[in-house]
Formats: C-alpha cells, sequence, structure tokens
C-alpha cells in the first residue's frame, strides 16, 4: 500500500510533539509517565484516518488512547481527526490521546509486557491469498505479541466486514485457547449500534449494506475470571460443575 499525502508530512508530524510520537520505542514502559497517570491503556493498531481512536479518547476522558499506523500521512490525518473530535470543548490537543507511527510487527519493541489493556483490531487488511495469511493481524503470531504486551485485564476488540477474515480469526482465537464473547455476525442488524465508535470503513461498508462482524477475546487472567463468574452469574450455574443450579429453576 502507497499514499500519496501533502509535501511536508514528517515536518507537519514532527511539529506536533504534542500529539504525534514518531520514535515510540523510546516510551516503552514508560507510556503513562508521558500521559500523566495510571489510567488504562487501551491501543488501535492500524488506526487508518483516526476517526475511530479521536472519538474514542473523546467519549471515554478516563481512558488513555494510542493511534498507530505506519504510513506518515495516515498519521497526518488521524492528528486533523483528533484534534477536531475535541473542539466542542475548545480543547486543541486531546490529553488522553497519542498517536504514533509504527509498523506493529514491532509492538515489543514499543510495549512493556502488561501495558497495555486493550487492543482495538478494525477492519485491517484480510490478505485473501492463502500464501499471505501470516500477515493477518489475528494470525497466531500476532496474537503471541498482542498477549505479551496486555495485562491481567487484557481484551482484543476485532470488527471487520471481511467473512473469510472473520471466519479465519475465530479459528484462530479458538485454537490459541482464547475465550471469545459478544460474537456478532452483524453488529448493526437492527440499526446503527450507537454504543459503538464506527470507523470511516465502517461507515462506507454500512452505506452499500454490507455486514460488520464483531468479537471480543478475553486474555488476562482477571478479565477471564471476570467473565466466568458473570457467565456463571447469566447462565445460573454452579462453579463447581458448570451445570445449572437445580435451587434456581
Amino acid at each position: 500500500m502507497r499514499l500519496r499525502g501533502r509535501k511536508g508530512i514528517r515536518e507537519n508530524l514532527e511539529e506536533q510533539k504534542d500529539l504525534v510520537i514518531l520514535n515510540p520505542a523510546d516510551y516503552k514502559g514508560k507510556w503513562s509517565e508521558l500521559f500523566g497517570n495510571d489510567r488504562p491503556i487501551h491501543v488501535e493498531f492500524g488506526m487508518g484516518k483516526g476517526q475511530f481512536i479521536s472519538q474514542m479518547s473523546y467519549r471515554n476522558k478516563e481512558v488513555n488512547y494510542i493511534g498507530i499506523d505506519m504510513y506518515d500521512e495516515l498519521v497526518r490525518r488521524a492528528s486533523d481527526k483528533a484534534r477536531s473530535a475535541w473542539e466542542p470543548e475548545g480543547v486543541e490537543t486531546p490529553p488522553n490521546l497519542k498517536l504514533a507511527l509504527a509498523n506493529i510487527e514491532d509492538i515489543l519493541d514499543v510495549f512493556e509486557k502488561g501495558e497495555v489493556e486493550r487492543i482495538y483490531l478494525n477492519f485491517s487488511d484480510p490478505w485473501p491469498k492463502s500464501k499471505h495469511a501470516r500477515r493477518r493481524l489475528t494470525h497466531p503470531r500476532f496474537l503471541d505479541k498482542y498477549k505479551e504486551v496486555l495485562n491481567s485485564l487484557g481484551q482484543i476488540h476485532f470488527k471487520t466486514d471481511s467473512e473469510t477474515l472473520f471466519e479465519f480469526s475465530l479459528n484462530s482465537f479458538a485454537d490459541y485457547g482464547l475465550q471469545m464473547t459478544n460474537i456478532s455476525l452483524n453488529l448493526h442488524r437492527d440499526g446503527i449500534n450507537e454504543e459503538h465508535v464506527m470507523t470511516e470503513y465502517e461507515q462506507k461498508f454500512m452505506g452499500k449494506g454490507m455486514n460488520i462482524h464483531r468479537v471480543e477475546v478475553i486474555i488476562g487472567e482477571q478479565a477471564l475470571a471476570e467473565y466466568n463468574a458473570s457467565r456463571l452469574k447469566k447462565y445460573r450455574l454452579t462453579e463447581s460443575t458448570g451445570k445449572q443450579d437445580p435451587e434456581q429453576n
């Protein structure tokens, strides 16, 4: 993929030190220090033009967000979206958002073990040819990296319009032994789901009547324990047997 952007993109990014991080490896293990607090860190890998991560930062001010992409022009466009998202409050620089220029292949150089609480994968390149399966961001070799950087509350939230990528991903998560929940084959079946911030691609695909597939993957030990507790309560199961509690019938 090649992007033709404006001249002077790198200079533009270098001038935005308050928002853009051009050498994210310098902050490995220090992201909380950069944000100036210990709030949870949520990261979007492959943020594109930045609509999702910008709106998430505005809606959820108690969370720190990092948007990552490997293309200068997309980081520049995302910086415009980020600043625009906060205009209603008269804020020029989002206080809980950083945009980083990095290759997802190198995330172990960017984040320390357990430094991230949630990873967003939105409309990643499906790499449809079988010979390119290793490039898919839900391939086990990437899951190894995600598991390393996620903490005890770690989760992955994945959305795609590609049915084949979704099937591949579900199998990849299952083969890896990960717990999946809130699986949807058509996220907006009953109309736009206002609980979910939409990406540019999502709006485009929705306009064409395409289904949006989504799943949440629970990885961290504490997150898994909390999920199991809620699952037992939801289905009125006993912890020891996993069978329905007869006293609650």
